[in-house]
């Protein structure tokens, strides 16, 4: 896709969500600082496929108007503490039922354990609920609760008494469309809607899907909506969740931008992630005008509650084997390798397994069925460490990984021009410390170009890196042990610092 296409995307000043207005018609600017994990339940599983009818029957009419909060839109917040403290994106003054949603709905927060919004759920639910519907550009670090955002905003606007698809959420990976929908199955299971899956495999031309949610990836999407197969006239909300990802002009971005034509055009767009690099922010603002904005800064983005390490490899073949030196220490919890390649996460994986190790190696050129197997035992905890390319970098929330291994740190470029990709990076490390626990990410380099990788994501990031030998497994195992240990599961406490490990 060219930008010149994303440029003439047509879409009606008329027919589009207009942002919200204060009583005297000025727009409202939403400025954000957050990253801290918000109160989402830690691991949401379930089978894949309809919502279940609950005890309460819900029709469209009887869903109540959300009632707008009557603060400013700004949030400044840190994220160094808990929800108890006014200061941090877990805390929150209100509760969900401010937020006017519907009893059924509440009564599936509640039953996922959620307690209190976030903070961008508190600031941007009221927006996103309000009618009539508007447009959101929405940026917010990894775990703050930008998924329980969408999924109530679809719940809240589609029609239940119409079985027909009228809200479209497009996932980059099958991994994270599948999670989607286990969330939403869950948030919605006292209500009578219906989601469907949509990737690969799963839909045949004979069957026309009448569910009123469909998650799923843009290829499958596209296709099934070109094969009538997916009805789209009814069609309300449209959600790109990771959609730097998604409206990459050499990726997803081209697959997208057709879909986005073929819906109506008063169709409310929502676009979310955790980075919004500027090559994509002009491009997101075409493709959803006139939209509410919730964005961060560049160095606003680290995540915090996770130590940061680099370790100093020989060579290449160097990092195989500090790796099998600090197996010990991935398996504490549960642990995931990051590697630019899948030969490389194949190799690693035959490797690793030859020695004895318990590991699995998941990327996007295995089976489909394979693909589910693998994550969904990662998830369940019947696999400790995986091994895998970026195909599970955004997204994936699986509360017990305490560690994350950059293997190859990620890049954009490549040879002497490569330079570090900030935005794949807090991606992959995010993946660890959720919900306000403390996790750890290691990063091995083993050469001139990589060690600058390291000062650029410092510089990026503002974080301050400091010097640990390598070779010495024994403090470094207690340094992480005692990370993984300081009130990880029961009282966490975010502080941010990396700790750089030289070979001796």
């Amino acid at each position: 896709m060219s930008a010149e296409d994303l440029t003439n995307l047509k879409i009606s000043d008329d027919s589009v969500p207009t942002p919200a207005t204060t009583s005297a018609g000025q727009e409202k600017d939403v400025a954000i600082k957050d990253d801290t994990p918000s109160t989402e339940a830690a691991a949401v599983n379930g089978e894949n496929g309809e919502g279940k009818m609950g005890e309460e029957e819900v029709c469209n009419d009887a869903l109540e108007e959300p009632r707008l909060l009557a603060s400013e839109f700004e949030v400044n917040v840190t994220l160094a503490d808990q929800q108890a403290n006014p200061d941090s994106p877990l805390y929150s003054a209100k509760t969900f039922e401010d937020l006017g949603l519907h009893p059924s709905l509440l009564k599936g927060l509640y039953a996922m354990k959620f307690s209190k919004p976030s903070k961008i759920q508190e600031k941007a639910l009221p927006l996103l609920l309000a009618n009539p519907p508007m447009n959101m550009i929405a940026q917010s670090q990894s775990g703050t609760g930008k998924t329980a955002a969408f999924s109530l905003t679809m719940l809240s606007r589609i029609s239940y008494d119409l079985q027909q698809p009228q809200a479209i959420c497009l996932a980059p990976s099958r991994e994270l469309a599948r999670q989607t929908q286990d969330v939403v199955n869950r948030m919605g299971q006292f209500t009578p809607m219906k989601t469907f899956l949509a990737v690969k495999e799963s839909w045949n031309r004979d069957t026309r899907v009448d569910a009123q949610i469909i998650i799923g990836t843009p290829g499958t999407v596209m296709d099934m909506i070109a094969k009538r197969v997916l009805p789209i006239k009814d069609i309300k909300v449209l959600v790109l969740d990771e959609a730097d990802e998604m409206m990459d002009l050499q990726g997803l971005g081209d697959q997208t931008l057709r879909i986005r034509k073929m819906l109506p055009p008063n169709t409310q767009t929502l676009l979310f992630s955790a980075t919004f690099p500027d090559k994509v922010v002009s491009f997101s603002q075409k493709f959803a005008p006139n939209a509410n904005q919730i964005r961060l800064k560049q160095e606003e983005l680290s995540v915090e509650g996770i130590k940061q390490f680099f370790m100093d490899c020989a060579d290449n073949e160097a990092k195989y084997d500090v790796l099998l030196e600090i197996y010990n220490l991935l398996t504490v919890g549960q642990s995931i390798i990051f590697c630019r390649k899948r030969d490389t996460a194949d190799e690693i994986a035959s490797r690793m397994t030859a020695d004895g190790h318990s590991v699995a190696s998941l990327h996007g050129s295995k089976d489909t069925g394979d693909r589910d197997a693998i994550i969904d035992g990662f998830r369940e905890g019947k696999t400790k460490v995986l091994i895998t390319t970026n195909v599970i970098a955004r997204g994936i929330d699986i509360s017990q990984v305490t560690m994350v291994i950059n293997y190859d740190i990620p890049t954009t470029g490549f040879g002497p021009q490569a330079r570090a990709d900030t935005e794949t990076y807090l991606h992959r490390v995010g993946r660890t410390g959720r919900f306000g626990r403390q996790g750890v990410a290691i990063n091995f380099i083993s050469d001139a170009n990589s060690y600058r990788w390291v000062q650029e994501l410092q510089q990026d990031l503002g974080v301050e890196i400091t010097a640990v030998k390598t070779q010495d497994y024994e403090e470094m195992e207690k340094v992480c042990l005692d990370v993984l240990s300081s009130g990880v599961w029961e009282n966490p406490e975010i502080n941010l610092h990396a700790v750089t490990l030289f070979r001796s």
